[in-house]
């Protein structure tokens, strides 16, 4: 994908999805990985990821420069809760802009928040991440993990040309990283990647997706 292809396009939704069963782990028993409590909530949700993209970030944190680590913000996000997100998101756009049809509504939304039915999260295939050093304090990527469009006047495009050279440079070390294990970036997220999901299958030609939205449990 050469141009910035988003959530709400028909031809995510059209990847068909062989779910290959594999399970949700908890990111927590894995002492590799640094996880925030930002996003955390009772179920430990959160902190879930199939089996298989957890695998990869542990191959992604062996390729990182010396002193830096991954900092895991969020994973799996159970269907019920991404339904909330994205309705209170596109809520908010519809307010601001009274004049739009509901296509540009659900398009201009799915910049920040997958609709329900095809969301990476709800597969257990997506995660929010940064980079911190060997101290644990984040590094400069221009925006904080999950600043919107609006908030950040959209710096959090992956490639915006507004942010500075050093979180220029911290994108593109975060990103090296993940697109070596086969991860895919949500171009207007800095934060998102994902792997075996129908957006990483349309990005990378896959026939199919991997994985597929479940409950938790």
């Amino acid at each position: 994908m050469n141009k910035i292809v988003l959530m709400s396009d028909p031809r995510v939704a059209a990847v068909p999805v062989t779910d290959c069963g594999e399970p949700l782990v908890d990111v927590r028993l894995r002492d590799a990985l640094a996880v925030d409590a930002r996003r955390a909530e009772p179920s430990g949700a959160f902190a879930q990821l199939r089996e298989g993209v957890l695998i990869r970030l542990l191959r992604a944190r062996q390729l990182l420069p010396d002193g830096l680590r991954l900092l895991f913000v969020e994973g799996y996000r159970p269907p019920a809760l991404q339904r909330e997100y994205f309705e209170r998101y596109a809520g908010t756009l519809r307010a601001a802009h009274p004049d739009w049809s509901p296509a540009r509504v659900r398009e201009a939304a799915s910049r920040y928040v997958s609709p329900p039915e095809i969301a990476p999260h709800s597969a257990g295939a997506a995660v929010d991440l940064t980079l911190v050093d060997a101290e644990g304090r984040e590094l400069d990527m221009g925006t904080p993990v999950n600043a919107s469009p609006e908030e950040s006047d959209g710096a959090c495009y992956t490639d915006a040309a507004t942010i500075g050279p050093e979180a220029r440079a911290n994108r593109r070390v975060l990103g090296a990283a993940l697109s070596a294990v086969g991860l895919v970036n949500y171009p207007t997220e800095w934060w998102h990647w994902s792997y075996g999901d129908r957006y990483w299958a349309l990005a990378t030609e896959a026939g199919s997706a991997l994985y597929g939205p479940r409950e938790l449990g």
